[in-house]
């Protein structure tokens, strides 16, 4: 892929907002850097910086796979059940 002007502008500006954010150090000769930055521009708690992952993927061309996380409705893996009818019976009065 090719470094122009514009990627590496966005580059810089993610480069030095995410060694604020998450103390992260991204150097621009490592191969993965542009998945690094876009990986934690995901991840990140500000709108402004997950704005600029994007227009880094855009300017690139790198795209990351999406995990979509779906509800699951196997039970939870440990063993435990959980009865979720209605309760019956209750305490018995005694005299």
């Amino acid at each position: 892929m090719e470094l122009n002007k514009a990627v590496l502008d966005c580059m810089r500006e993610l480069r030095r907002r995410l060694r604020e954010e998450q103390a992260l150090e991204i150097h621009y000769q490592q191969s993965d850097a542009i998945e690094r930055m876009l990986r934690a521009c995901a991840d990140s708690a500000r709108e402004e910086t997950r704005r600029l992952g994007e227009r880094l993927s855009e300017l690139s061309g790198v795209k990351l796979p999406r995990v979509v996380q779906e509800p699951s409705f196997l039970p939870a893996s440990g063993g435990e059940r959980q009865y979720s009818g209605p309760l019956r019976g209750g305490a018995r009065a005694t005299r």
